[in-house]
Parts: C-alpha cells; sequence; structure tokens
C-alpha cells in the first residue's frame, strides 16, 4: 500500500519545515530515532574518495576496489589478508575516529526528551557521543565485535585490543599468521558480527537491546511519537523506513519526520502527519539546535 503513491515535495520552504520539526520535537511525548548510513556519511565519514584512498591505496591498486564495501566481501586467498584488510577498515571506522557533529548535535537536541534510537549503523558513533546505552539497539552489529564464522554459540568478542595489533604489525597487505583470531569453541575461523548473511549471532546484548525497544514502544502506545528518521535509505528499509511509516500510519497522534538529502520520502497516506527535509543532516540538525538555542 505504502509504496504505490510516494511524496517527495512539500509546500512548506525550509525555514518552515525546521520550525515545524522543532515544534514536534518540543511536543512530542517520546521519539524514536531511526538512524541510517546517511547519519555517518553527513558526519564525514564516507567509505570512498579521498578518505578511502588514504588508507585503501594499496587495495585499490592491487584490487581495484573504489570503496570499503568492495573490500570488504571481496574472497581473499589468505585470512591473514583478509584481516589485513578488516583490521584496518575496523580501526579507521570504530577506533581512531572522532565523534561525528551531527551525533552530538542530535543527542543536545533530544537529550531532555524521553527518546530511543534504532539504528542500522555499526560504528559505535551514538555510543561515543554519549547517547544512553539503555536507549541504543544496533540491529545490524558492531564493528567491535566478532563472532564465530560458523556461529556455533551465540557469543561476540570484543576485538580491539587484537585490531590494534593486527594494524600495527602488518606487512605487505597481510598480518602475523598468529593474530588470526579463531572460534573459542570450536576452532572456526572467526568473522564480524555484521548482519550479512544467516550466520549473523544475536548475542545476549542483542536481544536486550531489542526488548528495551519492544517495552518503550509499548510504553508510548497511542501517545503523540515523534517517528525521527535521519539518513535511512533504500538497503534496508524494512527495519526502520516501512515500520516507521507503519506506526505512524496506525497512530494518528504520531508524526514522522525523514531528514535525507536526495531521498526525504513518505508516503501519501500519512502526508498530513510527515515532515520531509531534502537536506544534508548535519545542516538540518545544526538549524534545529539554533533555534533551540534561540528560545
Amino acid at each position: 500500500m505504502f509504496l504505490r503513491n510516494l511524496i517527495t515535495t512539500s509546500t512548506e520552504n525550509y525555514s518552515e519545515q525546521i520550525d515545524k520539526l522543532k515544534k514536534e520535537i518540543e511536543n512530542a511525548d517520546a521519539i524514536i530515532i531511526g538512524a541510517g548510513a546517511g547519519m555517518s556519511t553527513s558526519a564525514g565519514f564516507t567509505y570512498d574518495g579521498e578518505r578511502f584512498e588514504k588508507y585503501f591505496s594499496d587495495f585499490h591498486k592491487k584490487y581495484g576496489f573504489s570503496d570499503m564495501y568492495s573490500g570488504g566481501f571481496y574472497p581473499y586467498e589468505t585470512l591473514e589478508e583478509y584481516w589485513a584488510w578488516w583490521s584496518r577498515h575496523i580501526y579507521v571506522n570504530r577506533y581512531d575516529v572522532f565523534v561525528g557533529e551531527p551525533y552530538s548535535t542530535l543527542l543536545k537536541i533530544i537529550q531532555d526528551k524521553d527518546y530511543f534510537v534504532l539504528t542500522t549503523n555499526v560504528d559505535h558513533q551514538f555510543q561515543l557521543a554519549g547517547f544512553d546505552k539503555k536507549r541504543l539497539f544496533y540491529t545490524q552489529g558492531d564493528y567491535g565485535l566478532w563472532q564465530c564464522s560458523k556461529a556455533c554459540h551465540n557469543k561476540t568478542y570484543d576485538n580491539e585490543e587484537t585490531v590494534r595489533k593486527m594494524v600495527s604489525q602488518q606487512k605487505d597487505m597481510k598480518i602475523p599468521t598468529a593474530l588470526i583470531p579463531k572460534c573459542p569453541v570450536c576452532g572456526a575461523p572467526m568473522t564480524m558480527n555484521l548482519r550479512c548473511d544467516d550466520a549473523f549471532v544475536q548475542d545476549a546484548g542483542w536481544y536486550k537491546a531489542a526488548g528495551h525497544y519492544e517495552d518503550f514502544l509499548r510504553r508510548h502506545t497511542g501517545q503523540h511519537i515523534l517517528f525521527l528518521e535521519v539518513g535511512v535509505g533504500a538497503n534496508t528499509p524494512v527495519i526502520i523506513k516501512y515500520p516507521f511509516w507503519k506506526m505512524t500510519y496506525q497512530n494518528p497522534k504520531a508524526i514522522y519526520a525523514c531528514i535525507n538529502l536526495g531521498e526525504a520520502i513518505c508516503p501519501a497516506a500519512i502526508k498530513k502527519q510527515s515532515i520531509c527535509i531534502n537536506a544534508d543532516i548535519a545542516d538540518v540538525l545544526a538549524a534545529l539546535q539554533e533555534t533551540k538555542n534561540d528560545k
């Protein structure tokens, strides 16, 4: 039903949209933030271009990769090379990073509200920015976690110490064999705890966060909820976008807000309950923070 008639335009100008969203943030009983990759892109954590060349020029030269996504799915001949890529990827996107400005700005905007964050991002930016961990649900995994590649047990493992060793000790695009991580239960190679196949491990922390999200939704059923979607594209719409549309449609008091440059859309069925801002996320959040400070 929703996909038949999508709306991308608004009769309101940019400043009117900002004012409208600001009022919804102020008046909402609860705010549920749905964040996708566009949030981190707006923060400058791009996976291609100059940033990719800075960290992966050797892989580009050897394999022709043009972005970090491509290298992550390549069938490397050895685990030494596989982990040379992934340790570098993890390091530059999870450990050797600053807090992205859009994340810190968003926290300032909603920190006094009853909020929850649902995100498909795996770069840990929400926790780095200071969001309450009990109000976060990372549905797709975390760059900072490993799991058994065979998913022989439902447990994940922190990887920071080993990743740092891999990065500092790799040579000629390979890590030392002794650093290859193996499952402590079955001995199979470890892999990233990222949802890319049916072997993804949902550990105790994942289920705990899912429970917190379900409880938040239950406690605010029928209330004035602002579903604030930022940077969610079309790759995984069934996790955030479609549920947000459905919950807005089912609740006359709910408002759906979408901030995403080039992809700010909503179904016609919830047009009167929606605010779609086709602009850079960082710019919109900065404008919202500015208007908040002007109060």
